[in-house]
């Protein structure tokens, strides 16, 4: 997914979606961009997206596909107003049942991209990468040995 050849084009209901290994952006246009949130474009850096959620699309509702950021407030939606509450939220797109497919392949390119940052983002920071280790460490999921030996290589690459 890192050299994606093309970007991934979503249109939804409210906007359109798209993701090109780096950036997700978000486009309305319309009239319904107009009442609800408002025309233009909106450029996420991956980096920055902590959480896609994804709530299908029933027989009777629409889904939507909603982008979580790093030091973003979070509101949880009352039972029975989540798409109703993602129609306001600038970081949401709804789709409709029809719409769902391409939603879910959408959702899992961008999560292929969070979970594999090194293909298209910059190296994470070092002192992140060690409090990592670190904790990896007093978990039990790496011994002494490999402890010191990540913390050496990272320290290598450090200078």
């Amino acid at each position: 997914m890192a050299d994606m050849s093309a970007p991934l084009q979503v249109r939804g209901h409210n906007g359109t979606v798209t993701y090109d290994g780096k950036f997700v952006t978000i486009t309305r246009t319309g009239f319904l961009a107009r009442t609800t949130i408002g025309k233009g474009e909106k450029r996420i850096p991956l980096r920055q997206i902590t959480a896609v959620q994804l709530k299908p699309a029933g027989f009777a509702v629409n889904g939507f596909i909603q982008f979580s950021l790093g030091g973003g407030r979070e509101a949880r939606s009352q039972f029975g107003r989540q798409t109703t509450d993602a129609v306001k939220d600038e970081n949401s797109v709804i789709f409709t049942r029809q719409q769902q497919a391409a939603f879910d392949e959408l959702r899992s390119a961008i999560e292929h991209g969070l979970a594999d940052p090194g293909g298209h983002q910059q190296a994470a920071d070092p002192v992140a990468q060690l409090n990592q280790l670190a904790q990896l460490h007093r978990s039990g999921a790496l011994t002494d040995a490999e402890f010191t030996h990540a913390k050496q290589a990272l320290l290598g690459q450090m200078r």
